[in-house]
């Protein structure tokens, strides 16, 4: 009998121990701290100098505007990549100097409720997007021809405004880093040069020059070639033409 007693003494000093143990995590788990949301990121573009070179220098913030919508934006130096070696027709390219320029880009994110399991800025997203590009560059020619050689100066400036629709993947990696990827980014753009030339030049050397100048976008920089290819300089050093635009870029980034 005693035996009995005792076994079920500890039974309900078990219970209660137990009840008392579940009821103070309960109240544990109810002053808890929720893991804490960050709502911005910044960001280095990865990409840019792999297409333009490593003066491309392009840093970027993002920041949650509500559940399923950021806005971000970009700027930085932008240069053109450096040539080195290049002949078209009779003009031969010598030397590069004064290589600037900046990037400027705004989007705004929608992130898709159905795709994403978390909250932004993590998962797919679309949305439309503005890029600004602007460069400088002088750059010294030799025109050789049967008469002998003419030394000329080319100080040129090109713009790029594009306007599009973009969409992307973002990755978190534990809970501060992100991968950012623009996947696809079509738009329409407005490509504008202007190329002054320095030189005791004849009207049909200019154009050489010129027409030399034109050659070296189409031939050495990314998707010049398609967009120019319906436009030419004329002879006061003049472009100015409406083509598709694009966008693709990967990001590295610290959430905050």
């Amino acid at each position: 009998m005693a035996a009995r007693i005792k076994a079920r003494m500890m039974v309900i000093l078990i219970l209660a121990t137990s009840v008392n143990l579940a009821q103070a995590q309960q109240a544990n788990d109810s002053t808890a701290k929720p893991s804490k949301y960050y709502k911005n990121v910044v960001r280095y573009n990865l990409s840019g100098p792999l297409l333009f070179g490593f003066s491309y220098i392009v840093f970027g913030y993002e920041r949650v505007i509500n559940n399923r919508q950021t806005m971000s934006m970009n700027f930085g130096q932008a240069t053109l990549p450096k040539v080195v070696d290049f002949t078209s027709g009779d003009a031969a390219l010598t030397g590069n100097s004064n290589n600037t320029g900046y990037n400027f880009s705004l989007d705004y994110r929608f992130y898709l409720q159905k795709e994403n399991k978390y909250k932004p800025p993590r998962g797919v997203y679309i949305g439309p997007y503005y890029s600004y590009n602007h460069f400088n560059r002088e750059s010294q020619w030799k025109l050789n021809q049967s008469s002998g050689s003419t030394d000329a100066n080319t100080t040129s400036t090109f713009s790029i405004h594009t306007i599009g629709a973009e969409l992307g993947y973002q990755f978190v990696l534990g809970k501060r880093i992100t991968l950012d990827f623009v996947l696809a980014g079509p738009g329409y753009a407005n490509y504008k040069l202007h190329s002054a030339l320095t030189g005791d030049l004849t009207a049909e050397q200019k154009q050489k020059v010129l027409d030399a100048v034109q050659a070296l976008l189409n031939e050495k920089y990314p998707g010049m070639d398609y967009v120019l290819s319906d436009a030419s300089i004329d002879a006061k050093g003049n472009l100015n033409t409406w083509s598709l635009g694009y966008r693709y870029i990967v990001h590295v980034g610290f959430r905050f």
